[in-house]
């Protein structure tokens, strides 16, 4: 059974940085693209960042490109979102995903609802 679990969200400041975690589980991954979504309050759940598991695929939304950066650790079977200069339009939950892909980009043409494997999903809120 497919597990991905988020964490590293919270509250923080405006400018300030945040890490999150996604824990995965359940499988081989290496032909998987695992992506960052985030949903504001409202809004539809957007890509921001994705990477293939095996190689060296990336994809960065253009409102993050420049302060995020998505990364995976194979030993730990985890993928990292660092944040820095967070900003109010950043408010959301990240949720973590996964989806056989060929590239990172392809994430970005995935219909949400095809996405087979989502996390819970972890709060992220920057103040002004």
């Amino acid at each position: 059974q497919v597990q991905l679990v988020e964490s590293g969200g919270g509250l923080v400041q405006a400018g300030a940085s945040l890490r999150l975690s996604c824990a995965a589980s359940g499988r081989t991954f290496s032909s998987y693209v695992m992506g960052w979504f985030r949903q504001a309050p409202g809004k539809e759940r957007e890509l921001v960042a994705a990477l293939r598991w095996n190689g060296f695929s990336t994809y960065y939304a253009d409102s993050v490109k420049g302060r995020f950066t998505i990364s995976r650790d194979n030993a730990k079977n985890t993928v990292y979102l660092q944040m820095n200069s967070l900003n109010p339009d950043d408010t959301a939950v990240y949720y973590c995903a996964a989806s056989v892909g060929a590239t990172a980009q392809a994430m970005a043409v995935m219909k949400v609802s095809g996405i087979p494997y989502w996390g819970k999903g972890t709060l992220v809120t920057v103040s002004s």
